[in-house]
């Protein structure tokens, strides 16, 4: 991740020119894996909560349960998918920039990768349990050598890792289903996890992180083969000039906007009408779909923009900071709902929700693209990325 967040979108094909679409998909990523993300730090017993069902089932009997559930259901997955996808971008530049220079790879990029894994454990440990930098690290040493061979091993590897992802995706979901009722009999989450989030103080919540962290990393585990391939799958499409602003690329964005939500909105829907039991299908099956799509639409909306305006800027300055935008969400949902900032998760609870959980969004993101924007009017990049450089030079 650190490498999508940092890396210049350059094209290198194209006289070193920015390709300033990527700056706004990043963006448009970093904010909408908060959408997702809003609601963990929100419910009862934040993090563990949604190992116990905390989410819930999509509703849509009220205005606010039909607010919650559209809410949930565009983000779920799909802006993390988009990350993971410009994650490879990142990683097809960073090889092509090597490449031209005539400098062996991955070379040094391993030293990147574990210091990314080093950042990831400290925001998992300190700020946020379901951080994604560490899965990202160990993928992208993977996905880094893999650059070194063949397109032709390249694309088997993309596919076999699809292929045994589904098959994971499909016998858990099978397994669900088949127990019925039963897999529904959840223990409610435990008063002392919803006590921990709503009044503990910090080093109690680290020492949980801690104590459960094997159960808290096991997204990135499962989900390793659906990594795998969207990196190479952002590789295959920076190096087919997806995101250029020439007529190939808005040809192959015009593809990814069809088939994304041709596909992957109707699976969204038949797994949110499923239930809980086909939740796996809806966030590591139809959501890389839909984030396909989000590309394109995106991409047709950049395309037609001929003066940026203020939130056209806002994404691109969160892309451009987004390491630093990343974590910094993560930490004022942490201070704004637990116990140990403003508890708004205990005080408000039910009380007007969804809306104040969509409110702070919202407010978080304001922050986010004023914060970036001011700071690159006087610095070349974020402060994490800043520090980054700094420790990696030395």
């Amino acid at each position: 991740m650190t490498e999508t967040l940092r890396t210049p979108t350059v094209a290198p094909g194209a006289a070193g020119g920015r390709l300033p679409l990527l700056d706004v998909l990043r963006g448009a990523a970093i904010l909408g894996t908060l959408m997702t993300n809003v609601w963990v730090f929100t419910a009862p017993g934040a993090e563990w909560g949604i190992l116990q069902g905390g989410m819930g089932d999509a509703a849509f009997g009220t205005l606010p349960d039909a607010a919650e559930s559209l809410f949930r259901l565009l983000a779920d997955g799909k802006f993390l998918s988009l990350l993971t996808i410009l994650f490879g971008v990142g990683l097809a530049i960073q090889f092509r920039s090597a490449e031209r220079r005539g400098e062996p790879w991955p070379g040094r990029y391993p030293r990147r990768a574990l210091f990314l894994f080093a950042e990831g454990t400290v925001h998992f440990v300190l700020v946020f349990a379901w951080d994604v930098l560490m899965g990202y690290a160990v993928t992208a040493l993977l996905v880094a050598w893999l650059l070194t061979r063949s397109e032709r091993a390249q694309r088997r590897v993309m596919w076999w890792a699809a292929g045994l992802h589904l098959a994971l995706i499909g016998l858990l979901t099978a397994a669900l289903v088949s127990l019925g009722d039963s897999a529904g009999d959840e223990e409610p989450v435990g008063r002392e996890v919803v006590d921990l989030y709503a009044h503990g103080g910090y080093l109690e919540q680290v020492a949980f992180r801690l104590d459960n962290a094997i159960a808290l990393r096991l997204e990135p585990v499962l989900s390793f083969g659906l990594l795998v391939f969207l990196f190479l799958l952002g590789v295959r499409l920076f190096r087919a000039g997806a995101f250029g602003a020439d007529a190939t690329g808005r040809r192959i964005r015009a593809r990814m906007l069809a088939w994304g939500f041709g596909l992957g909105a109707p699976l969204t829907a038949a797994a949110a009408l499923g239930g809980e039991d086909w939740f796996g299908v809806g966030r590591y099956v139809a959501a890389p779909l839909v984030a396909a799509g989000y590309i394109g639409l995106i991409g047709a909306v950049v395309d037609r923009v001929r003066r940026p305006g203020p939130l056209m800027t806002g994404l691109t300055s969160v892309g451009r900071t987004a390491l630093s935008g990343y974590v910094l969400q993560n930490l004022l949902c942490v201070l704004a709902s637990y116990g140990i900032g403003l508890g708004l998760a205990d005080r408000l609870g039910e009380t007007g929700r969804p809306w104040w959980v969509m409110g702070l969004w919202a407010a978080v993101c304001a922050v986010l693209m004023t914060f970036s924007t001011l700071w690159l009017r006087r610095f070349s990049d974020g402060p994490l990325e800043s520090v980054q450089k700094w420790v990696l030079r030395r």
